[in-house]
C-alpha cells in the first residue's frame, strides 16, 4: 500500500533531496566522507552553502542588496532575533495563529508592541483586513501561512514601515516579492529542508540600526559577515535543502511550483465543498491556505469522525489529523506532496460518503 504523507512538518520531501542525501551520507562529493563527517569548512561544504544561498536568490529573484543566511534555532528562534534586531522602541504585529501570537510574545521583551489586528475572537479562521499599521512602529511583522488554522496571506502588502514576515511554511510555494520585505525567515521543516536549519533573507542595509548591543550569535551582522559559517551550522539539512532546491529549479521555479500547489488546493478544497459529510474551516476562500487544507466532519455526521480518520488510515492517509485546538483533519499539501496523494484522500472522501 502507498503512504500518503500529510504531516504538517516535519513533512514530506521531494524523493531526489532524499536520496541525493542518502548517497551524500555514504560518500559526501567523492571525499570518501561521510556527510555527518564532514567539515563545514571543507571546499566541498562552502560550494553546498554557496550554492544554496545562489539557488535561493534566482528562484525568489531576490535583488541585489540580500543576503541569505542558514542558521540554526528553528523560526523560534527568530522571534527573539528579529526584535533583538530591528526593534528600537516599538514594533507593530498581526496575530493570525498560533505562531504569529509567540512571535508577538516574545518582542514585548524588548519593547512596546501594538497588535494592529487579530483572528483569535473566532480561533484564527480568517485574516484580518482593514487594520492601520502605525507609521511610528520599527517594524511590522506578519506570518504568512498559519499552519494550525490554515488560512494564509497570498500576496505581498505594500507597507510603509520595514515588514518582516514568517514564511516557514508557504516559502517556494509561490512567487514572492522579497524587495517589500526587509527580512523573510522560516523553519525548513515544511518545504525546504529536515528540520534543523533555519533560513534568513535579510537586507543588509536594513541591519545595525538599533541602539542597544546585540549578542554576537543573536546578531545578524555576526552571520552576514561569517557567511553562516560563524558557528558550526546545520550540515546534513543545509545539504538535502539545496537538493530540494535543485528540485524546484528542475520543474521549471516557483512559478510552476505555485500552479501544482493551487491545483492540488482546489481539488481537495472543491471536494470539501462538495461532499455533504465535510465542511471547511475557513470560509472566504481567499484566506484559505494553500499549503495547509483544514476541514471538520458536518454536524450531522461528527459521530463519525473516527470512522473516516480509521477508513482514511486504511486507504494510506498518513498525518491528516487536525492539531488538537481545531479537531478534524489538516491535509498539509507541501511543495513536495504529489497530486495523486490528494486524490487519493479526495476518493478516500468520495468512497466513505458512498457507504453511508
Amino acid at each position: 500500500m502507498k503512504v500518503h504523507n500529510f504531516y504538517a512538518g516535519p513533512s514530506v520531501l521531494p524523493e531526489s533531496a532524499i536520496q541525493e542525501t542518502k548517497n551524500a551520507l555514504d560518500n559526501f562529493a567523492n571525499t570518501g566522507i561521510s556527510l555527518m563527517s564532514i567539515s563545514h569548512r571543507s571546499k566541498e561544504f562552502v560550494a553546498v552553502a554557496e550554492e544554496g544561498e545562489r539557488l535561493f536568490k534566482e528562484l525568489l529573484d531576490i535583488p541585489d542588496g540580500y543576503r541569505v543566511l542558514f542558521l540554526g534555532g528553528g523560526a523560534s528562534s527568530q522571534f527573539m532575533m528579529v526584535p533583538y534586531n530591528f526593534m528600537n522602541k516599538k514594533a507593530a504585529y498581526l496575530n493570525t495563529g498560533t505562531w504569529a501570537n509567540k512571535a508577538q510574545k516574545e518582542a514585548n521583551f524588548f519593547g512596546e508592541v501594538v497588535e494592529v489586528a487579530s483572528s483569535k475572537d473566532s480561533l484564527y479562521n480568517y485574516i484580518p483586513k482593514g487594520y492601520n499599521v502605525p507609521t511610528d512602529a520599527d517594524y511590522f511583522h506578519i506570518t504568512t501561512n498559519n499552519t494550525i488554522y490554515g488560512t494564509e496571506i497570498k500576496q505581498d502588502m505594500d507597507c510603509k514601515i520595514p515588514l518582516i514576515a514568517d514564511m516557514s511554511s508557504d516559502i517556494f510555494s509561490r512567487p514572492v516579492d522579497v524587495s517589500k520585505y526587509d527580512l523573510i525567515y522560516g523553519g525548513a521543516q515544511k518545504n525546504f529542508a529536515p528540520s534543523g536549519v533555519t533560513f534568513v533573507i535579510v537586507k543588509e542595509s536594513a541591519l545595525g540600526r538599533v541602539e542597544r548591543a546585540i549578542p554576537t550569535m543573536l546578531d545578524y551582522r555576526t552571520h552576514v559577515k561569517a557567511d553562516s559559517m560563524f558557528n558550526t551550522p546545520p550540515v546534513v539539512p543545509i545539504f538535502t535543502g539545496v537538493q530540494t532546491l535543485k528540485w524546484i529549479k528542475a520543474l521549471g521555479g516557483v512559478d510552476a511550483m505555485n500552479k501544482i500547489n493551487v491545483a492540488k488546493a482546489n481539488l481537495l478544497y472543491d471536494e470539501i465543498d462538495r461532499n455533504k459529510m465535510f465542511v471547511p474551516t475557513i470560509n472566504d476562500v481567499n484566506d484559505r491556505s494553500i499549503m495547509n487544507i483544514c476541514f471538520v466532519m458536518s454536524p450531522e455526521y461528527k459521530e463519525l469522525e473516527q470512522d473516516f480518520m480509521a477508513f482514511a488510515t486504511e486507504k494510506g492517509m498518513i498525518g491528516i489529523k487536525g492539531h488538537r485546538s481545531v479537531g478534524g483533519f489538516r491535509a498539509s499539501t507541501y511543495n513536495a506532496l504529489p497530486k495523486e496523494s490528494v486524490e487519493a484522500l479526495v476518493a478516500a472522501m468520495k468512497e466513505f460518503e458512498s457507504k453511508k
